[in-house]
């Protein structure tokens, strides 16, 4: 495989989190209705940052120099984030969601953790050794 060339899974996943990014811009009332009140930021600032964090990590998965740093960035976002999923768990009608829906979506994080994990890799599918420095 081309290491240029985004795999259809990646771009998949690059795709999700951008648009998911884009909807904390265009529809943030939901968003910030889940932020804890226990996190620092008011709940637009939270949601802001989190859109931007989900844009800019989805972005990064599509080059292969920028993959290794966007697995990172996107692993610790998700970390970032999950309290805020649990939170809505724990009060589902709060957030007129079902609570199969709240409660069945927390497993899923550690499979979509997975998905970055792997899509992480500068050529999914291949080791890319370092290039040691021409002199």
């Amino acid at each position: 495989m081309n290491a240029r060339r985004v795999s259809p899974a990646v771009l998949l996943l690059a795709t999700v989190f951008i648009v998911a990014g884009t909807l904390h811009f265009l529809a943030p009332k939901p968003f910030d209705r889940i932020v804890p009140p226990w996190v620092p930021l008011g709940p637009r600032a939270a949601t802001l940052l989190s859109g931007a964090a989900e844009i800019l990590g989805g972005l990064g998965l599509l080059h292969p120099a920028t993959r290794p740093a966007a697995r990172w960035w996107l692993l610790a976002l998700l970390i970032a984030v999950f309290p805020a999923n649990v939170y809505m768990a724990q009060d589902s009608d709060r957030f007129q969601v079902s609570s199969a829906v709240a409660w069945g979506r927390l497993p899923l994080q550690p499979l979509l953790m997975w998905a970055v994990w792997r899509a992480g890799r500068r050529s999914p599918g291949q080791y890319t050794p370092p290039v040691p420095n021409a002199r």
